[in-house]
C-alpha cells in the first residue's frame, strides 16, 4: 500500500502543536463546542464529536476541560457562537495551502487570513481553487518499535479496513475512512498499539516539491496562520527537501 503523506511534514506540524499546547486546547475546545451544538453532546450518536474527543485525548486535554467545552456547545454552559469558514489559496512554490477557522466575526477571521497570505508570499484564492486537492481522512502515525511487526501491523490494519498502510522514515502511517477513523483507532488500542497523533485531517491528492527557500517561505506562513486564534488548520502539498528543518 503506497503512502499518502510525508513524515517530516507531519513531523513538522507536531513539533508546532508541542510547542502551542495551550492555544490548541482553545481551538480544540472550539470543534468540541460546535460539534455538540450541532450534533448533541453524545459522542455514540455524534460521530463527529466522538473523533474530536479523540483527538483531544491525543494532544493531552484535561478531561474536564473536554467536558466544559461540550457542555458550552450543548448550551448547558454559557459560551460563544462559532461558525465553520474554510479559505483557499497558494504559497510560495505554487503549493496549494487550506485554511479552516471557527469565528463568531467573519469580516475579521476572512480580513486577517487575506492579510496573512498577502504578507507571507502567499495569495488566497476564490473558494474551490485548492479544495478538489484534498479529501478529509483519518491519519495514525505509529513510531517504529522492535515490538511492532510491520507485517503484522499492516495486516491487522488491513483487516480493520483501512484506507492505506505505510511506512516511513521512523513511523508506519494508517489512513482511513473518516467514519471509520474512531473504530479502527479504538481495535488498534485494544491491541497495545499507541500512537505518536491521531486525528480527522485533510490530505492532498499529489505533492508539490519546494527547494529549501519556498519550504522556509512556507513554514513563515504557515506560523503566521496558525497564530491566529480564529484557525483551527493549516494545510497543504508541499513537499520539503529531504533533511530539511525549519
Amino acid at each position: 500500500m503506497s503512502g499518502h503523506s510525508k513524515w517530516h511534514n507531519i513531523q513538522a506540524r507536531k513539533s508546532k502543536v508541542d510547542a502551542k499546547r495551550g492555544k490548541i486546547f482553545t481551538k480544540i475546545g472550539k470543534e468540541l463546542a460546535i460539534a455538540a451544538k450541532t450534533g448533541g453532546s453524545n459522542p455514540e450518536t455524534n460521530s463527529k464529536l466522538k473523533d474530536i474527543i479523540t483527538k483531544a485525548r491525543s494532544n493531552n486535554m484535561p478531561t474536564d476541560t473536554i467536558t466544559r467545552a461540550i457542555k458550552k456547545g450543548a448550551g448547558e454552559m454559557a459560551g460563544v457562537n462559532y461558525e465553520e469558514f474554510t479559505y483557499e489559496g497558494y504559497g510560495p512554490g505554487g503549493c496549494a495551502v487550506l485554511v479552516t477557522t471557527l469565528t463568531e466575526n467573519k469580516n475579521r477571521t476572512t480580513g486577517s487570513v487575506r492579510f496573512l497570505f498577502d504578507r507571507n508570499g502567499g495569495n488566497l484564492g476564490a473558494s474551490g481553487c485548492v479544495s478538489w486537492m484534498f479529501h478529509r481522512k483519518g491519519q495514525i502515525v505509529i513510531e517504529k518499535d522492535d515490538k511492532i511487526d510491520e507485517d503484522e501491523l499492516m495486516m491487522m490494519a488491513l483487516d480493520l479496513e483501512a484506507e492505506d498502510f505505510s511506512s516511513e522514515d521512523g513511523v508506519y502511517e494508517i489512513i482511513t475512512a473518516p467514519e471509520d477513523f474512531s473504530d479502527i483507532l479504538e481495535k488498534l488500542e485494544k491491541n497495545g498499539i499507541s500512537f505518536l497523533s491521531s486525528e480527522i485531517t485533510m490530505i492532498p491528492e499529489n505533492y508539490v516539491s519546494l527547494n529549501e527557500r519556498d519550504s522556509e517561505r512556507l513554514q513563515k506562513l504557515i506560523d503566521k496562520i496558525e497564530d491566529d486564534d480564529d484557525v483551527q488548520g493549516v494545510y497543504h502539498n508541499a513537499e520539503f527537501p529531504e533533511g530539511w528543518e525549519d
